[in-house]
C-alpha cells in the first residue's frame, strides 16, 4: 500500500492506494494532524510514502519525521525534473520550479493521454502552465490567489475595511466590501479571458484545473475539467516510474 501526499502552503491532499486503486482520500490543514488519524488504521500496511510539496525546508523535515514515526515506511520526496519522457520542462533549472506544478503537468498528461493542454492550480498562489502536443512545456504564470490578495489588502491598506463576501460578478461595487470582492471577481474574469486566448493561440485542446479555488475560476467562466487530485495523480505516475510517450 502507498500513501501519496500533496503538501501545499496551507493544506494537504492525500490518498491511500493499493495496486493502483484509491482506497481512501482526503484533505487536511497543514497545521492540523495532517490526516494521521484518517490513515492510522492502515499505518502498518503502508509500504511507501511519496510526497510532492512546496513547503519550507523546516516544515518539510518536520512532516517527514512525523510520517516516519507514524508509518515506519520510507518517505520519498519527488521534485520537478528537466524532463520525463516526452514532457520537457521549459525551466533551464528545474529545481527552481515548484514540485506541484510539475506533477500537475504529469497528471494532465495522464488525464489527456498526450500533450496539448493547460493546467491551472488555484491554491494560495495560482499557477498556469501550457504544454504543447509535442510535450514541450511552453512556460506559464504565477499569480497571487484570492486569499493571498485579500490578506494583502487587509495588511497593507489599513484604511480599506471590508467584510467577507463571495462575489461571482465583477460589476462596479457601491461599498468598500463590494469594491474589494467584485474587484477580485473582475481580476479572475480577466485572467480567465486571457487564459482562453492563450489556449487558442497555442492550439491547446483542453484546460485542467485543480486547487482550492478551482470552483471560483469555473464560476468566473473558466472552461475546464476540474480534477481535485490532479497533482496526486501525477505524483503517483512519477513514483511508479511512468514516462509519457
Amino acid at each position: 500500500m502507498k500513501l501519496l501526499i500533496d503538501a501545499g502552503n496551507t493544506r494537504i491532499k492525500w490518498q491511500l492506494r493499493a495496486r493502483g486503486d484509491v482506497l481512501e482520500k482526503g484533505f487536511a490543514s497543514l497545521d492540523e494532524d495532517v490526516g494521521f488519524k484518517d490513515w492510522a488504521p492502515w499505518a502498518d500496511a503502508i509500504e511507501r510514502i511519496a510526497i510532492s510539496t512546496v513547503i519550507s525546508e523546516d516544515r518539510r523535515q518536520h512532516l517527514q519525521a512525523r510520517l516516519e514515526a507514524a508509518c515506519k515506511a520510507p518517505v520519498i520526496f519527488h521534485w520537478a525534473e528537466n524532463r520525463r519522457g516526452k514532457l520537457i520542462n521549459a525551466y533551464s533549472d528545474a529545481t527552481r520550479m515548484g514540485a506541484d506544478r510539475w506533477h500537475a503537468m504529469c497528471g494532465g498528461w495522464q488525464a489527456t493521454g498526450d500533450g496539448s493542454f493547460a493546467v491551472v492550480d488555484a491554491g494560495s498562489a495560482i499557477t498556469v502552465d501550457y504544454v504543447a502536443r509535442s510535450g514541450a512545456h511552453l512556460g506559464g504564470y504565477i499569480l497571487p490567489g484570492k486569499q493571498m490578495m485579500l490578506r494583502s489588502l487587509k495588511q497593507d491598506a489599513a484604511r480599506i475595511g471590508f467584510d467577507s463576501l463571495d462575489a461571482e460578478q465583477g460589476s462596479p461595487g457601491v461599498s468598500t466590501t463590494e469594491c474589494v470582492q467584485h474587484g477580485l471577481a473582475w481580476l479572475r474574469e480577466g485572467m480567465v479571458a486571457r487564459l482562453h486566448k492563450d489556449v487558442s493561440h497555442f492550439g491547446l485542446d483542453r484546460v485542467l484545473v485543480t486547487g482550492g479555488d478551482a470552483s471560483g475560476l469555473i464560476g468566473a467562466g473558466l472552461s475546464a475539467i476540474h480534477d481535485p487530485y490532479l497533482v496526486l495523480n501525477g505524483l503517483a505516475a512519477v513514483d511508479g516510474g511512468w514516462e509519457p510517450e
